[in-house]
């Protein structure tokens, strides 16, 4: 399916953020996806990532989560720097941008991470009511606040709208197999409709190409095929 790559720039809070948006030039609506970045932000992974649910029929769009902090910054220390609430700022701003593209059915719209992104996508989608399901790659960091956050969103899941799928390494410790654990059972308790998949020989960012150490193909590949399927039938 061909289709437009592209930047944009959406000012939020006084300051430019940058969106990385795919999608498929066929004319028809096609549901979307919020992509939310790894620590690293759009690199070659999550561009990459886009660009492949463009392929598959779906317009995706990954706003620039460290747009607050100086360019050319060690995103480790960006990651310090986030705030929870600046972080759904962000992502409602990149919803109402996506609701406007005549190649989006706004009814259908969901939200995948990686990592961090991982954690925004809870985040995202258990207080944006726009967001119908969640793709969850390894997200970490569930049980911490970020900035004046007054819920972690561990706490925040009894609001989530929508089913969840996720993918996790055995070998992992943020999450730990003990963490994804503890998010399925909640999420059981809840009632929420959600698929989780772990992969054993695999640790935190398999799907991550860039970084050869952790990259796994064969859990990328059954993942993202299991994604699809899923998204086809939830969103």
């Amino acid at each position: 399916m061909s289709s437009n790559a592209h930047w944009e720039e959406l000012v939020v809070g006084g300051s430019k953020m940058a969106v990385f948006i795919d999608e498929p030039l066929d004319g028809e609506p096609h549901p979307a996806i919020v992509v939310a970045h790894h620590r690293a932000g759009n690199d070659a992974a999550t561009t990459k990532f886009v660009q492949d649910l463009a392929g598959y029929g779906y317009v995706a769009a990954a706003p620039n989560l460290h747009h607050r902090r100086p360019e050319g910054e060690d995103t480790r220390e960006s990651l310090t720097q986030l705030d929870d609430s600046q972080i759904l700022t962000d992502l409602n701003a990149t919803v109402s941008l996506l609701s406007n593209f005549a190649s989006v059915d706004p009814k259908r719209l969901g939200i995948a991470g990686h990592c961090m992104g991982g954690r925004v996508s809870f985040l995202g989608a258990a207080s944006i009511t726009a967001i119908k399901c969640n793709v969850v790659y390894y997200g970490g960091n569930m049980f911490k606040t970020w900035g004046n956050a007054k819920q972690t969103p561990f706490e925040k899941l009894e609001s989530l709208r929508g089913p969840v799928i996720g993918f996790f390494g055995d070998d992992d410790e943020n999450p730990s197999p003990e963490d994804v654990a503890k998010i399925e059972d909640r999420l059981t308790e809840l009632d929420v409709e959600h698929e989780f998949h772990s992969y054993p020989g695999c640790g935190h960012a398999f799907q991550n190409f860039t970084n050869p150490q952790a990259y796994r193909a064969p859990a990328t590949s059954d993942s993202f095929t299991k994604m699809i399927e899923w998204l086809s039938k939830n969103l």
